[in-house]
């Protein structure tokens, strides 16, 4: 039986920047944190040992995916998430909410929850503040979320804060649910929403905030609106984020996306990139993007990374992983995922001792040098 509460503690800072530590009775998350995305119960390619080994304290689970297949009945039937898939440490599931809104048919939205039909095999399903919850529990995840709606951007002002409004709500039936139904030590967040309207984030946050959460992220960003937009967003919203609570911008991002968000005071972060772009060839490394089936790699002896402790990134050379790609053989993306993955987490242990060091500048001065990269 699990045991402890869920806590924040904000260590040092540096501009806007925070380190801390998320504890949990599963283990403690170092912030600023990157969380692989395991959307069905899995790190695409990854076996959970490798996933921890690259430092990952945290991965995240889809409820909207789990949920379909192989169901969170069967999951908590079967021991919960946790040792469902190997994964003893904690785990952050999401509402269901945005793959609901992005990948089912025939979705209808209205006060009560969504209505949809699977993108599998087109059954239909009802996902509600309360039901999303349900599932959440019923995989064990330490960190849940509430359900909101994901509005794409450019939307009109008074849209935004129609759907903006509706998320709230949705807030406040996610925490009766959860109170009833939660585990100690599990935690919720609140999600804000608003779009990029500068009075609709504030107000979204002060509605949630008035219901109370012990962690907040930003949803409605990361949907195309460009980098330059979402850090325009990140600088009006994240000032006035409870200084004591974590922040977890939602489904961010590339490495440049990471970097200047923790600038401005983010603590949390998942995304798709280092697993999918491994799966296709593409390598992240300290000088930028590596497209590793380019021809120029052919007969290219050095390793992705020589002075790496991944075995992905030193022991192999960019002639064999372009070879593996061109023959389509399974060991490639396993090892560029792996490799891809490495190199987040070691871009976040290098922020963390940055803002612990006072040098955040420095870091980013470097890491600007080295990809080309603007951030700030």
């Amino acid at each position: 039986m699990l045991s402890g509460a869920f806590s924040f503690s904000l260590g040092a800072t540096d501009g806007a920047a925070r380190c801390g530590v998320i504890s949990t009775p599963r283990g403690d998350i170092a912030t600023p944190a990157f969380m692989p995305v395991g959307t069905a119960g899995t790190v695409k390619a990854m076996l959970p040992d490798h996933v921890r080994a690259t430092g990952a304290d945290i991965v995240l689970g889809n409820t909207y995916h789990l949920m379909l297949r192989p169901g969170a009945e069967r999951v908590a039937a079967l021991g919960g998430l946790h040792t469902f898939m190997n994964w003893p440490r904690p785990i952050l599931t999401d509402s269901g909410g945005f793959q609901v809104m992005s990948l089912s048919k025939l979705r209808k939205l209205t006060e009560e929850g969504v209505s949809f039909q699977s993108h599998i095999d087109g059954s239909k399903h009802m996902l509600t503040p309360e039901r999303s919850i349900e599932i959440q529990c019923l995989l064990g995840a330490d960190i849940q979320m509430q359900l909101d709606e994901c509005p794409a951007i450019p939307i009109a002002e008074d849209a935004a804060r129609e759907s903006m409004l509706l998320s709230a709500r949705w807030a406040a039936r996610s925490k009766a649910a959860f109170e009833e139904t939660s585990a100690p030590g599990q935690a919720l967040f609140g999600i804000v929403q608003g779009a990029n309207y500068e009075t609709l984030r504030r107000e979204s946050l002060d509605k949630l905030m008035e219901i109370g959460f012990p962690g907040y992220a930003i949803g409605g960003l990361a949907v195309g609106e460009g980098r330059d937009e979402m850090f325009r967003v990140l600088d009006f919203t994240c000032p006035h984020m409870p200084r004591e609570k974590p922040r977890y911008l939602m489904g961010v991002g590339k490495p440049a996306d990471i970097v200047g968000a923790v600038a401005r005071g983010v603590d949390m972060f998942d995304c798709v990139a280092p697993t999918r772009s491994g799966r296709h060839g593409q390598a992240w490394t300290r000088s930028g993007p590596v497209n590793i089936k380019n021809a120029q790699f052919a007969d290219d002896p050095t390793p992705l990374d020589p002075a790496s402790d991944c075995p992905a990134s030193r022991d192999y050379s960019k002639a064999y992983l372009h070879h593996l790609f061109r023959a389509g053989e399974y060991l490639g993306p396993m090892l560029l995922t792996w490799h891809n993955l490495q190199y987040y987490q070691d871009l976040m242990a290098g922020l963390r001792t940055a803002i612990a060091a006072g040098s955040l500048a420095d870091f980013i001065a470097g890491f600007k040098a080295e990809t080309g990269e603007t951030v700030v």
